[in-house]
């Protein structure tokens, strides 16, 4: 098939993987980046051998034809607003859009101009991920009952030379790293009924520790600790906790599915590969199952990739606006769910997404 070209806008940490793995995908060609800064644009066009434009010189441009949107989250979906009005398909950085109403304006104009919504995170994609899906749907485990999942540590604020945006709406652990942990879950079981859960803000003043603005004091006006319940739609409860408030460090897994059968740990749902671990019904020993899918190395891009083809064949892509807007209402859920002391009722849905063919080249 033809090579559609892509254009990036933002050009931030997080393009570089996007740039560097975009090479290495057959079915889509980054040619240009734009940025509120152009002179960041630019810096990043002549690293990567691409075209530096403004944001409204890259949606002009009648070549390109997909938007892969890295800006921050808060303008999530302004920017991908911007792209399906200029004629483009968009694949947006998690999370889809800070608010839920956002994220269903993105999908309503989507599907009223007939163009495609794709959305990180894609390490679902991965060959960690693609072989837990493949042994639970062979029934290693037997029928799916439960899972956990497990995000907790210190803040970026240590590390991160600009956090102040973690600690805003749409951050937060749950809006932050929360989007692996849900759409790795939902690759893996299927939709969520309903949710429920309780939040706290443990620590409401931080202080960036890195970068020009070290010393400076951040306001916390998220919840930096949620721990939430959910009932998929297949029958399993699962249970999340996401925290930005430990201090001592953790020993608990990322993810583990339980089933009639056997246990399941899932690796790092922020990374590609694995290891697969399994433990059977009566047995006592933990087996490390060999990869059955590629792209087990960061493979960032790889949604977009998969969403180029599908846009080529007329299939739904993997890692869809649907499923996004579904992860984002869930977030919401555990959120209002504490705040209302209540459970919360999904009012979306989303469809598994199918398993990718092994030896499958995007």
């Amino acid at each position: 098939m033809e090579k559609i070209k892509v254009g990036i806008i933002g050009t931030g940490n997080i393009s570089n993987a996007y740039f560097h793995n975009g090479k290495r995908f057959e079915s889509m060609d980054i040619v240009a980046c734009a940025d509120l800064d152009i002179e960041r644009a630019k810096a990043k066009a002549t690293e990567h051998g691409v075209k530096a434009y403004s944001v409204s010189e890259i949606l002009s441009d009648p070549d390109i034809k997909l938007i892969i949107n890295l800006t921050v989250p808060q303008a999530h979906a302004d920017v991908s607003l911007q792209a399906l009005e200029a004629g483009k398909h968009v694949y947006v950085e998690k999370p889809l859009a800070v608010t839920r109403e956002d994220g269903r304006r993105v999908l309503d104009l989507a599907k009223s101009k007939g163009l495609s919504v794709g959305c990180a995170p894609d390490t679902f994609l991965g060959g960690g991920i693609q072989t837990c899906i493949k042994l639970i749907e062979d029934g290693w485990i037997g029928t799916p009952i439960g899972a956990t999942a497990f995000m907790v540590g210190d803040g970026p604020e240590g590390w991160h030379p600009s956090p102040e945006f973690f600690y805003k709406s749409g951050g937060g652990p749950m809006f932050d790293m929360g989007p692996y942990y849900l759409t790795a879950l939902i690759a893996l079981l299927g939709p969520i009924k309903k949710v429920t859960g309780m939040t706290n803000i443990s620590f409401p003043e931080r202080t960036i520790g890195s970068g020009p603005n070290v010393g400076q004091k951040i306001l916390v006006e998220t919840p930096t600790h949620i721990a939430g319940v959910m009932e998929f739609a297949s029958g399993p409860i699962g249970t999340i906790l996401t925290s930005f408030d430990v201090k001592g460090g953790t020993q608990l897994p990322r993810i583990e599915v339980y089933g009639s059968q056997g246990t399941l740990i899932v690796p790092d749902p922020n990374t590609f590969g694995g290891p697969v671990i399994i433990q059977r019904a009566g047995g006592q020993v933990w087996s490390e199952i060999p990869l059955t899918h590629g792209y087990s190395e960061n493979s960032r891009g790889i949604g977009a990739a998969d969403m180029v083809k599908a846009i080529a064949t007329g299939r739904k892509c993997r890692a869809n606006g649907e499923m996004a807007f579904h992860v984002l209402e869930a977030m919401h859920g555990f959120h209002d769910a504490s705040v209302q002391e209540t459970h919360y009722f999904m009012k979306s849905t989303c469809e598994k997404p199918t398993l990718l063919p092994i030896g499958l080249t995007v």
